[in-house]
């Protein structure tokens, strides 16, 4: 199954979808409502950081596709798929907002992840697109499959720089 047959199984049976990007906001709400006030205590925290994960996943790739389709394909935006592309970017705002009127986003349990997790695709998708504008590749003509390949050895390239570059190089105490 590729990516497309995928898209068009969503597509032809969208209620499995709308039913997931509409009850992570839905248990986000009666989530602040039951545990008002009491957002960063265990319970209600790891509640959040699962909601947020589920629904942060979809919504970022959602993203990401869509950068894809726009700078690389030259997708025309009349062919963008609501299902795929827009109702996840939604919920995953939503859910956000609804959850961020009950407790700091801070104390949610991997949102730091996550987070960096969004610049650093943030980051491989602006080089890609440097290196597919200077035509040293052009992405239009790669097999979807190895541009996905090197999007992964750019995002781990990304990851080890960044962590090489921001280590803490001061000894530890006592030491």
């Amino acid at each position: 199954m590729t990516l497309a047959d995928f898209f068009q199984k969503i597509a032809d049976n969208p209620s499995y979808i709308i039913f997931y990007f509409t009850i992570i906001p839905v248990t986000a709400l009666l989530a602040g409502w039951l545990g008002r006030g009491e957002g960063h205590i265990s319970p209600w925290k790891y509640l959040y950081s699962t909601l947020i994960y589920m629904v942060s996943v979809p919504g970022i790739f959602a993203v990401t596709l869509s950068i894809y389709f726009f700078l690389f394909e030259r997708r025309s935006i009349m062919q963008t798929d609501v299902f795929v592309q827009i109702l996840p970017v939604i919920s995953m705002i939503a859910t956000l907002l609804i959850i961020r009127r009950n407790v700091r986003l801070e104390y949610i349990p991997g949102f730091d992840k996550l987070s960096g997790l969004i610049m650093m695709i943030t980051a491989t998708l602006a080089i890609m697109w440097f290196i597919d504008r200077t035509r040293i590749i052009a992405f239009t003509y790669i097999p979807f499959h190895y541009v996905i390949l090197i999007f992964i050895a750019l995002l781990v390239a990304i990851r080890i720089g960044w962590k090489r570059l921001f280590a803490d190089k001061r000894p530890l105490p006592g030491a």
